[in-house]
């Protein structure tokens, strides 16, 4: 892996930019979660309403309980029980964007499994914004040479890895309420 491509991104990322990269799931659009500008512009390019919430990740266990005020004990059992990447969607974020956040106080977080991702997280010290690189309503591209112009325009950043690699499914997404309630979004 290109450290040269995580110094680009990053510097893209503290700029208040988007970048286009490779996720554990499919390519992302990505900017800074605490950033709202940031996050104004992915929902602007991917022509979507502010209330359909975004996905963001973070690189490990502490990561996340900085962002969520109070982590479900279950929520470890999840994802360390997962065989595939999961998505949880947590009450009391803390910490990001008011734009992230959802009309009813939640945030979707996964702890990305990825290596180029991790380590982006890691030297950029914040969760990352992670949502599918298309226009919303169109399908989510299987591979790079799927994702449309009007997306690889509109960002300020393409990572130049795994260009040849075809996504795999979208992450699993379970909604944990503080009060124990589990519900599987997508399996």
């Amino acid at each position: 892996m290109s450290r040269i491509e995580n110094d680009n991104a990053i510097k893209v990322l503290k700029e208040g930019g988007i970048i286009l990269y490779p996720t554990d799931t499919v390519w992302g659009i990505g900017c800074d979660a605490t950033n709202p500008a940031a996050v104004a512009k992915i929902y602007k390019l991917k022509q979507r309403v502010e209330s359909k919430a975004l996905i963001c990740l973070v690189n490990n266990f502490a990561m996340l309980e900085r962002y969520v005020d109070n982590v479900p004990n279950i929520a470890y059992n999840i994802l360390e029980l997962a065989d595939k990447p999961t998505t949880i969607i947590y009450d009391n974020p803390a910490g990001v964007a008011e734009n992230l956040i959802a009309e009813d106080d939640t945030l979707a977080i996964r702890v990305a499994s990825d290596e180029f991702c991790q380590k982006l997280i890691r030297y950029f010290g914040k969760p990352i914004v992670s949502t599918s690189a298309n226009i919303s309503g169109e399908p989510t591209p299987k591979s790079f040479k799927e994702i449309s112009d009007e997306v690889l325009k509109g960002v300020d950043y393409i990572v130049n890895l795994h260009h040849e690699k075809k996504a795999s499914n979208p992450s699993a997404i379970i909604k944990l309420s503080n009060d124990g309630k589990v519900q599987i979004i997508r399996d």
